[in-house]
């Protein structure tokens, strides 16, 4: 029998309008635990996904601990899970029901947003229970399948899973297999949805992502699948698409003929921390170019959709990453850059160089800073040039897309004192999530000087509410059914038909004198001269 949530004090019962809506769509709302702050009324509706189970497959690893467990846990603390939830944790650790939900426990300590009351925590532990089996062995599924079936007759009958694969992508495959092998994947009509989702980096280059995309969907149908990148989760990527759709005054001049040019960064002051064997393998190519400043692009460049649902607004995405060709061979060393950081100096601390991280290669010749110029060819984007840049032991942990407008046609005030910048709309990603824009001014006073000002809002000041982690946001999408903010197999695909000639370039040339640039630096000097050639330069942060 389920357990019924012990009562908790509630804000204000919904409005008659809201309260209409959630019956509408068959669905009960569960005010919040937290305090009612008046100033995030209305600011998002709460829906509550129907009854399921969620096997979480590679559950006692980092990614579970540091942000899969915490993102539940919040939305266990929100009230935005029902209350017929359970998650069946599956890995090889020899734990029981009590010492894995210790360690969650531990875990949800470290890692949570915000700190969890004891009772909460011990509601949300209890619906975890653990699932020893090695991601190889059939006999494993077969028990897990038991078990699946068990909690579905426990619970009138319901049979909704949502599998997630938190595990190594080598063993994606086998994981995907096994549930086809025993039955896991099957929807069975009036039986419950069955969903997986697959954590990146979905392949390591075009072929192996065909290649997998084929294997998932001998096993599930593709409307099952969900693809996460989390950086779509990020409350200001998402707000991404209400500025250009939801304001007018943007649409006319988001094109060629008002935009010089566009730039996304993603600088990280940190190094590989404890994860030098996967960046090893992985490199800043593969881990953030392919999935993150692709994606970034996409919602900058794209069309506005028909509608605002999961396969019109992929639909336009994938446009644009079929728009854009990789750099042509003859010029993949003046249109691409790589580099890898040597020993220096970050916020006042010495660090060590790639080279003398742990698990590490002493002659790696793995890049941790990429940056390239890419072309959208369209009507709206031909001949404006897109900048990405990114890399690891930056000065500052920072995301920005930069839209640099022309300069104005005409110099009508010449014999002003100053000459102000072209106008330039920055769009905060983290951290100080915000949208700046900047534009000329006249200084009070008897002369004509002229001066360069910004408008600056920030999401803190301006709601003042904390935005949900980017993976509340992307396990509830999934648990409600709704792939807006998941890619989809072409898209994946299209991305990785840019980023393969690159690294397919980099195997047939030797690396350059790595390392190349310093810690707490802004990257190599052949960055720079990416966007000199062009009579440009790079931003500052």
């Amino acid at each position: 029998m389920a357990r019924v949530r012990a009562p908790a004090s509630r804000g204000p019962k919904p409005g008659p309008i809201r309260e209409e809506r959630l019956a509408r769509d068959g669905r009960r709302s569960r005010p919040s635990r937290a305090a009612v702050n008046p100033l995030r009324e209305g600011l998002r509706l709460e829906r509550v996904p129907a009854p399921h189970t969620m096997v979480l497959f590679g559950a006692t690893g980092d990614l579970s601990h540091r942000k899969v467990f915490p993102a539940l846990a919040q939305l266990w603390r929100t009230n935005l899970l029902p209350a017929e939830w359970h998650l069946v944790a599956v890995a090889r650790r020899p734990y029981d029901d009590a010492s894995f939900r210790a360690e969650v426990g531990a875990a949800l300590e470290r890692h949570s947003r915000v700190p969890l009351e004891p009772e909460v925590a011990r509601q949300f532990l209890e619906r975890i229970s653990y699932h020893r089996g090695d991601f190889s062995e059939e006999a494993a599924y077969d028990r897990l399948a038991e078990r699946v079936a068990d909690h579905g007759r426990e619970h009138g009958g319901v049979a909704n899973v949502l599998f997630y694969l938190a595990a190594q992508p080598s063993a994606f495959p086998t994981i995907v297999a096994q549930l086809g092998r025993c039955g896991l994947d099957h929807e069975v009509h009036g039986g419950g949805w069955r969903r997986i989702v697959i954590e990146k980096p979905f392949g390591r280059d075009l072929e192996s992502a065909r290649r997998l995309n084929r294997e998932v969907g001998r096993v599930f149908r593709e409307a099952q699948v969900y693809r996460i990148d989390h950086y779509l989760g990020k409350e200001t990527v998402r707000n991404l698409l209400v500025f250009r759709f939801g304001n007018g005054i943007f649409e006319p001049i988001w094109t060629r003929q008002y935009v010089d040019h566009v730039q996304i960064t993603v600088a990280e002051s940190i190094g590989v921390e404890d994860r030098g064997m996967f960046y090893e393998e992985t490199g800043a190519a593969r881990d953030v170019l392919q999935n993150h400043m692709l994606q970034l692009l996409s919602l900058v460049a794209m069309e506005p959709p028909a509608a605002f649902a999961a396969d019109p607004l992929r639909d336009e995405k994938v446009k644009v990453l079929r728009s854009i060709a990789p750099p042509a061979r003859g010029r993949m060393s003046r249109d691409v850059v790589r580099g890898q950081y040597g020993p220096g100096w970050v916020e006042g601390v010495a660090v060590p160089g790639y080279r003398q991280e742990p698990e590490v290669d002493p002659d790696s010749e793995t890049e941790t800073y990429v940056a390239c110029r890419l072309e959208v060819d369209n009507w709206r984007w031909s001949g404006v040039p897109f900048y990405l840049r990114h890399g690891k032991r930056l000065p500052k942990r920072a995301t920005e897309i930069a839209i640099q407008f022309r300069d104005v046609p005409h110099r009508l005030f010449a014999e002003a004192e100053t000459d102000p910048q072209p106008n330039l709309l920055a769009i905060r990603i983290q951290p100080d999530e915000g949208i700046l824009l900047r534009f000329g001014s006249k200084v009070p006073g008897l002369g004509f000087d002229i001066r360069t000002v910004t408008m600056d809002f920030t999401y803190g000041s301006s709601f003042a509410a904390d935005a949900p982690d980017a993976y509340e946001t992307l396990l509830l999408d999934a648990m409600l059914g709704d792939a807006s903010l998941f890619t989809r197999a072409d898209e994946v695909e299209a991305a990785w038909s840019i980023v393969t000639p690159i690294l397919d370039t980099w195997l047939d040339a030797p690396p350059p004198e790595f390392p190349n640039y310093e810690a707490g630096s802004w990257g190599p000097e052949s960055a720079e001269a990416l966007l000199a050639r062009d009579d440009r330069r790079w931003r500052r942060l």
